[in-house]
């Protein structure tokens, strides 16, 4: 068991980047998961693509309106959740994670979460009378789900860069996908495949141009890293609150308690009241870092 538990430490990324939803639940049923398959001629791109019908299907099956079926979709709904965290696990695992499957991971977690949205739209819509009011709702919720992600993506971001610089290199990776690019051009049928790797490549140059105009004063030494690990190790882990598994956890729940309600205060209201006060923290922690590092 102790070598089991050390494996798995293994597979995380930083554990103060982590969602507490991630650690305790998601990565490692994720983590069970890997191991179960590891022998299999599974690859991580299928389990990528097995989270996003299962997400998919969630979502319709919340669509449906019907006890069972809102059950059947909150399963759903978790389960490709777990898929999600299991499909990056065994790419590093079996050494055999491509640059178009980091990219596809990371834009099914769009798809799903809009298809469980519109399910959530339909299934659960309250007649003619509160649709309006209804619609509004889902509106302000898939909203605060964007900012909340954005959020704390650029802070994750940032503070990996810093504390572990080795754990993320951005032009590296920028590097990476161009070498991949590359090797698509004169292939013919790779279209899609190469649409979709420019499309990130701007982001990924959006990101770098954002993380590095906002961050002038990088930690530049070991006691550098460790002022600004210890300054912000607090407001990090407020900021995974906001996670898309933590509050998505929430819509689980909330679905199943058939108190839809709950996920909204807290998506609406609680989350946001977090965000604005882990801005205002986050805010006063860069400006003095500023201020001692005279810039």
């Amino acid at each position: 068991m102790p070598n089991l538990i050390a494996e798995f430490r293994k597979t995380l990324k930083l554990v103060e980047v982590e969602e507490l939803a991630d650690l305790y639940i998601y990565r490692p049923l994720a983590f069970l998961l890997v191991k179960g398959i590891a022998r299999t001629e599974i690859t991580p791109n299928q389990l990528t693509m097995f989270s996003l019908i299962a997400g998919v299907l969630g979502g319709v099956s919340y669509g449906l309106g019907r006890r069972p079926a809102i059950v059947l979709g909150a399963i759903l709904f978790a389960l490709s959740i777990v898929v999600d965290c299991a499909d990056g696990q065994l790419a590093r695992l079996k050494k055999n994670g491509t640059p178009l499957g980091r990219i596809l991971d990371g834009m099914i977690d769009y798809v799903v979460t809009v298809a469980v949205y519109i399910g959530l739209a339909i299934g659960l819509d309250p007649g003619p009378g509160r649709r309006p009011v209804w619609i509004l709702l889902l509106a302000a919720a898939g909203l605060s789900n964007i900012v909340h992600s954005a959020a704390l993506d650029y802070y994750r971001f940032r503070f990996v860069a810093y504390v572990v610089p080795e754990k993320r290199d951005e032009d590296a990776e920028y590097r990476e996908f161009e070498a991949e690019l590359e090797s698509l051009l004169n292939r013919p049928g790779t279209g899609l495949r190469r649409a979709v790797i420019r499309i990130y490549l701007k982001y990924l140059s959006i990101q770098k141009t954002v993380t590095r105009s906002r961050a002038k004063s990088r930690p530049a030494s070991e006691a550098d890293r460790d002022s600004f690990y210890r300054k912000n190790k607090a407001v990090m882990r407020g900021w995974t609150f906001l996670g898309s598994t933590t509050l998505g956890s929430l819509m689980i729940a909330a679905t199943l308690a058939g108190r839809i309600d709950i996920y909204f205060w807290g998506r609406i209201v609680a989350a946001n009241i977090l965000a604005a006060a882990l801005f205002f923290v986050q805010r006063r922690i860069d400006r003095e870092r500023r201020l001692e590092s005279g810039s």
